[in-house]
């Protein structure tokens, strides 16, 4: 078998057998890193949802004086 024929053959089973069990491990770690939240991300996910209860508490207040002053205020455009 010349040289040419065996880099030939092994180029083809590197990219049939190797190449991707490389690509699913490698790519699978990256994703399992990625899912994880770090401990800043989920600091700042707990203020965020502090927040929005509070602009929602705030925001059912509004609507609750505008039912009270404007009645109407929901059927205007």
């Amino acid at each position: 078998m010349p040289f040419s024929e065996a880099i030939g053959v092994i180029g083809i089973l590197f990219a049939v057998v190797v190449a991707p069990i490389w690509l699913f491990l490698h790519y699978g770690s990256r994703w399992r890193q990625a899912k994880l939240l770090t401990t800043e991300s989920e600091k700042t996910l707990a203020e965020m949802a502090d927040i929005a209860d509070k602009m929602q508490s705030r925001i059912e207040n509004l609507e609750r004086l505008l039912d009270a002053t404007a009645p109407e205020w929901r059927k205007k455009p």
